[in-house]
């Protein structure tokens, strides 16, 4: 199976979410979005463990199983039709979470997550695992 990690799934598994290791090991591979490195490292910087978090996640990404996603043109069109239907439905994401969705939706992978705003996005194409 291919999953998608969001910023709270990394964030699971660093703190030893047995769930989340599973995923990961039995993974055929796990797609991080580069808008998930950006919001950790953002997170890394206003912490105290910077240097620590930092190696952490340069192991994790060469895992051979990890693959590191960057939207393209076809992307944005996924993002488009996503933002409308959650705009038109009332339902607030934040644009990071918008293109999460849409790369989710692009690679036809499962998303793991912890963020329940994806909950309430029940949007066509798009599979969630939301962990608990």
């Amino acid at each position: 199976m291919k999953y998608l990690f969001d910023t709270t799934a990394y964030s699971h598994l660093l703190k030893g979410h047995v769930i989340v290791a599973n995923v990961l090991k039995n993974a055929e591979t796990i797609f991080l979005p580069n808008v998930v490195i950006a919001e950790l490292r953002y997170g890394f910087m206003l912490g105290t463990k910077q240097e620590e978090n930092e190696r952490l996640l340069t192991r994790f990404i060469a895992n051979k199983k990890i693959h590191v996603l960057l939207p393209d043109n076809a992307t944005t069109d996924y993002f488009i039709n996503i933002a409308i239907f959650a705009r038109k439905k009332g339902i607030q994401l934040s644009t990071h979470d918008i293109w999460i969705a849409a790369l989710t939706e692009q690679w036809n992978v499962t998303l793991i997550t912890f963020d329940y705003d994806f909950k309430h996005l029940d949007y066509k194409d798009i599979k969630l695992q939301l962990e608990s």
